[in-house]
Parts: structure tokens; sequence; C-alpha cells
């Protein structure tokens, strides 16, 4: 009995745990990423089925769809998909290159850094200014 019940904590923190990772492309393809060890590197585009939109994480498979005005969102699990509607945060970024507002659904999406950490861009030329500096 007490091993059961640690198994079944240990799934729950498992479940738990999950939308606490670190915090699309608008083709929703994946554009030549130069993969190492089976991932993405830092400056790469994304497919947005495959980034938590809540958490702003490149999560390497495809996540839980949200429909939204519209558009489709991203998020890890149940309590993404739930903030994907509510939380404005959870749908608009700010372009790092115009300083403008980007809505995540029709972004193009590029890996940040090696802790899976993404950045939007409203189109190509941001991305391109952004990564070649």
């Amino acid at each position: 009995m007490k091993n059961l019940t640690f198994g079944m904590m240990a799934v729950l923190a498992l479940f738990l745990s999950s939308c606490n990772s670190p915090e699309t492309n608008k083709n929703n393809e994946v554009v030549n990423a130069a993969v190492v060890n089976g991932q993405p590197k830092v400056g790469d585009l994304l497919s947005n089925d495959e980034v938590c939109m809540v958490n702003n994480a490149y999560m390497g498979k495809k996540q839980l769809e949200v429909k939204y005005d519209g558009k489709i969102y991203y998020g890890c699990c149940a309590d993404c998909q739930e903030k994907i509607p509510t939380l404005e945060s959870a749908r608009i970024a700010v372009d790092p290159v115009s300083k403008k507002p980007v809505d995540k659904a029709t972004a193009i999406i590029a890996k940040a850094d090696e802790n899976d950490n993404v950045l939007y861009f409203e189109n190509k030329s941001n991305y391109e200014t952004y990564f070649n500096n």
C-alpha cells in the first residue's frame, strides 16, 4: 500500500510540474531547423504547435490546441488551456525588434536560448534582424 501511495504521488508531482517548465510559426511549419542531438538550436524557427504559449517554451512535441477568437493557440496542459482565453499575455507577446505587440497564433517563433525559451516576431525580417546581429 505504501508503494502504491508513493507511486501515485510521483505521478501527480510529474503532472503538476509539467506546467511549470520555463516560460507560431505563421504557416505552422518547421523552417529548416538545424538540429543538435534531436533538438533545435538557438535561433531556429519552431513550429507553433510545439510551443507552450503560456510558458513561452519550446516543448519538443505537439501541444494541446486551444481555439480562441478564430485563432489557434497551444498550451502544454489543462491549466494552460484554461489560461489562454483569459490571459492576454498567453496570446500576445512583444516583438523584440519592433517592440510592437504580436499575436502568438500568427507570430514567427524562434528558440531564444538553451533553456528552450522562445521569442515571437511579427515578421521574418524582424527575426532575421534579431538573430543576425
